[in-house]
């Protein structure tokens, strides 16, 4: 990775000295031909815009951009008009009366309505008429935001409850209120109109563990529903796309430092530029960051980057071949549920700070454990969520003429992933109550490393979780469009294969509850050392490499979709999607062996008859089960959009995709498939948005019905949930901007009712005298676990002056259960954050700090244990305060 970014700056460097040169050799705008025109671009604080589009109306060849300063030239005569453009601002048309330079003040496009977007349609319209929900962010917004990782970008779309309380990655997204385990189950991301992998609810595999939003970042467009199931793969309840930056005639770049409370240093820079003049231009960016993290484990939480370019060739204004490369190297620390105690008012248990403290720590991130057959098995908690993404892509657009154009987007991804992380397992209990429930009567604790006797308040049995994947996947999308003035028709075929293989090596530990747990031993002091069964663990280990799996998940998907577009007159337009999908998935589990001990096993000069925590070894082998299965499916939409004035539109849309059967389903399922089926979502939309020059609304109603939803959670002793059912939602979604003067208020929120249905059955209720005992339950009308019925932002902000902007930002999230039996409540509550900006020229200085009051937000319980009891509980709770602090410098 330092190799890589390296180069990245040497190659940067000598690109900046190369584009600076030929700068210099421009001629001066007095050396310019006669009839051109000169102007400046500026918003209307009286700041240039970098990057404004100048074209000739009508004329499709004469274009220019503005540069640093805001200044263009351009070659008209007099008598035309000019077309003025710029990301998040509305367009401005001007006429050309005489050779004077024009001054162009351009307002902000609020929710940037105005502006074009291209996600979730083969048609590129204005998102005020386009006939989905639609939220999208370009780099101005995305800079104000100032997120701290991906999820925490995607908790201002409306509709999408975002669980960021994983850290940087890792963490969860439910589309609408579609019950699911946790990752991006119903939603695909995208990386410039490409998956970031093809299945984005893989075992461990969160698709925000491949993505990172940085200074290469363009913007982001995120559909809610609507047509998701017609341009992409298992996307019924959304689609999210990152566009990535190209460079332009102009050469630009920023170069960006971070730091922050939790020792964080952070440099970002991107630069792009021409080649060569109107045909050739690059793109190339990236970061480097170094953190231990607000949950601060005692070494780097956080320590990579990623280097990212493009190259963009011009087809003589008929098109264009774009590739681009991406290496993402990057440690992440995962964050899990920690013991807390209050159930109305969430507290730490003794000295363990809900705001900051973890079970990941340096007193035992070395784990070495003995395996059945010989050998150890050996893991580094601190490399954490460990991906190496290699990803390449190729784009074609070439306009045919008379209307006709085909696009190709081609992308190979490669990934290697080393997942580790503590897990929680039961409820921690007191050094004696342990001891006792392992039927030692004199216990006798004492610290691993150090070996000196301790007497625990509370001590933790927690899972050291090993697990690694290789994957890779090709993906070609390639579609043929004819348009003209009232008809835009597309017709295209997607492929794509990809394999995630997997291992596991899960082993428990025994840990103190404290701010910096320990790894502890534990033995029995009423019998002598070395006595058959007289200790507990072993170098802090209670069960080694009790759960170890192996197994391949592939898929090859060929699916046939098609779009148009129908004008019926100037204001109403028809929009039909169909997407037929031909899927087929195939796969292996190796056996696991039954639980054994290493007794008998001297090679390792270790008499393990001496502690149980050799008794539930397992290991994996032949023979090995294969399956197979094939998913035949059509996915529908039906649209339309009217425009009531050029500033207000509404729209209706009926939707019917699904999400096939994921890595987990298959899995548990892999002896008999007929008991899985995939997930159906069918929904109603009605949708409005309206747009004055301080004013803008986006409101959406939706009504939703889904089936064969699963429930599939990985326990604590390594079974997993097998169980299916429906569930059904109502709702509204809101978006909203207003400016007055020097204050801004954005806004959005989601209100929506998400309950069960059809989820009846038995489940294991084993007592002491009956281990194999049932009990009914019925979760029918129960609200669907972890989401809430009410959530949302509000961000009002100041300009001080033309140049310094402070904003408040309230984050709140109603209550929620842990549990579909709702028998265990999350209670609400509410995140304030808060920030300055400075502009001083090419510069912007931020301080941007969240949770400002430590606030104890839950965002799940422990879906890893059945149920919840007793004063002392697992949950997760959200970050603790953090404050960043910025300079950016733009060139």
């Amino acid at each position: 990775m330092k190799r890589s970014l390296l180069f990245i700056l040497c190659l940067c460097l000598c690109l900046l000295i190369n584009a600076t040169q030929a700068a210099s050799s421009k001629p001066s705008v007095h050396q310019q031909a006669n009839g051109n025109i000169t102007g400046t671009v500026v918003d209307k604080a009286g700041q240039p815009i970098l990057g404004a589009t100048i074209t000739i109306k009508g004329d499709k060849t004469a274009i220019t951009s503005s540069d640093k300063t805001g200044k263009f030239t351009l070659t008209v005569a007099i008598g035309k008009t000019l077309v003025i453009t710029a990301v998040s601002y509305k367009p401005v048309e001007v006429v050309v009366a005489d050779n004077t330079a024009l001054n162009v003040v351009l307002v902000d496009d609020l929710m940037e309505l105005n502006t074009v977007v291209v996600t979730g349609s083969t048609n590129p319209v204005r998102k005020l008429e386009a006939s989905v929900a639609l939220t999208s962010f370009g780099s101005k917004a995305i800079e104000q935001l100032a997120p701290t990782s991906t999820a925490d970008l995607l908790k201002h779309v409306p509709g999408f409850l975002v669980e960021a309380s994983g850290g940087e990655v890792g963490n969860n997204l439910f589309a609408r209120g579609i019950p699911a385990a946790g990752g991006y189950q119903f939603v695909t991301i995208e990386e410039d109109g490409m998956p970031v992998f093809e299945d984005g609810e893989l075992q461990f595999g969160n698709a925000d563990n491949w993505i990172r939003v940085d200074e290469t970042t363009a913007r982001l467009e995120a559909v809610r529903g609507g047509s998701g199931s017609i341009f992409a793969n298992n996307a019924p309840g959304g689609l999210i796309n990152f566009i990535s930056k190209t460079g332009t005639d102009d050469f630009a770049g920023t170069f960006k430092l971070s730091t922050g409370t939790d020792g964080l240093f952070r440099t970002d820079l991107n630069l792009s530029g021409p080649l060569i003049k109107d045909k050739l231009f690059y793109d190339i960016g990236g970061f480097y960051r170094v953190e231990n993290g607000v949950r601060d484990p005692g070494y780097k939480g956080n320590d990579g980057g990623q280097v990212k370019m493009n190259l963009k060739y011009v087809l003589d204004s008929t098109g264009y071949v774009k590739v681009s490369y991406k290496h993402l190297d990057d440690k992440d620390l995962f964050l899990l549920p920690i013991p807390l105690t209050g159930s109305t008012d969430p507290k730490g248990v003794n000295g363990f700070n809900p705001n900051t403290s973890t079970f990941a720590s340096s007193n035992y991130s070395q784990i070495s454990v003995p395996q059945l057959g010989g050998g150890y098995f050996t893991r580094n908690l601190e490399d954490g969520i460990h991906p190496i993404v290699n990803a390449y892509g190729m784009e074609f657009n070439k306009n045919l003429g008379s209307g006709f154009s085909i696009d190709n987007n081609m992308k190979y991804t490669n990934i290697n992933m080393q997942y580790t992380a503590i897990f929680p397992g039961d409820t921690p209990q007191t050094g004696a109550a342990f001891a006792a429930s392992n039927s030692i009567a004199d216990p006798l604790y004492t610290n691993v490393n150090t070996g000196a006797v301790v007497n625990p308040a509370y001590v933790a049995n927690v899972g050291f979780w090993a697990i690694n994947k290789q994957m890779e996947n090709f993906a070609n999308n390639m579609s043929f469009s004819y348009k003209n003035k009232w008809l835009t028709v597309s017709a295209g075929y997607y492929y794509s294969s990809f394999t995630s293989n997997q291992y596991w090596n899960w082993s428990n530990i025994l840990v103190s509850v404290e701010q910096h747990p320990q790894l502890l031993n534990l033995v029995n002091n009423a019998v002598p050392a070395g006595s058959p069964n007289s200790s507990v663990t072993y170098n802090g280990i209670t069960d080694m490499s009790f759960l170890t799996r192996q197994s391949q998940f592939s898929g090859t998907l060929n699916d046939f979709f098609g779009d148009a577009q129908i004008k019926a007159n100037p204001d109403l337009t028809f929009d039909l999607g169909l997407r037929y999908s031909s899927d087929r998935y195939n796969g292996y589990n190796a056996t696991e062996s039954a639980a054994h001990s290493l007794d008998n096993n001297t090679s390792f000069g270790y008499d393990f008859t001496q502690t149980t925590a050799d008794n539930s070894s397992t290991t994996v082998g032949g023979p090995y089960y294969y399956w197979k299965y094939k998913v035949s499916r059509l996915s529908t939409s039906l649209a339309a959009n009217y425009k009531i004035s050029e500033d207000m539109s509404m729209y209706a849309r009926y939707s019917n995709g699904f999400r096939s059967p994921d890595e987990a389903t298959y899995y548990s399922n892999a002896t008999d498939l007929s008991a899985i089926k995939s997930t159906g979502v069918i929904q109603y939309e009605l949708g409005y948005k309206y747009e004055s020059n301080n004013f803008a609304l986006f409101a959406n109603g939706f009504y939703m019905t889904m089936d064969n939803i699963p429930f599939n959670d990985v326990l604590a002793d390594g079974t997993s949930t097998n169980q299916f059912a429906g569930a059904k939602n109502i709702g509204v979604e809101i978006e909203g901007e207003y400016h007055a003067g020097p204050f801004n208020l954005t806004l959005n929120a989601t209100i929506q009712n998400p309950t069960l249905t059809n989820f009846s059955g038995t489940t294991s209720a084993p007592t002491a005298t009956n281990p194999n005992a049932t009990a009914p339950f019925d979760y029918n009308g129960n609200s669907v676990e972890r989401i809430p019925k009410f959530y949302g932002t509000i961000r009002p902000g100041y300009n001080i002056t033309k140049n310094l902007l402070m904003y408040v930002e309230l984050d709140h999230f109603g209550q929620k259960y842990a549990d579909n039996a709702n028998l265990d409540i999350l209670p609400k509550f509410d995140v304030l954050n808060a920030g300055l900006a400075l502009k001083v020229k090419q510069m912007r200085f931020a301080l941007d700090v969240s949770n400002i009051t430590n606030t104890v937000g839950l965002t799940e319980g422990n879906p890893r244990i059945t149920a919840a009891s007793g004063p002392i509980y697992y949950a997760r709770p959200i970050e603790g305060r953090f404050g960043k602090l910025s300079a950016a410098f733009n060139f």
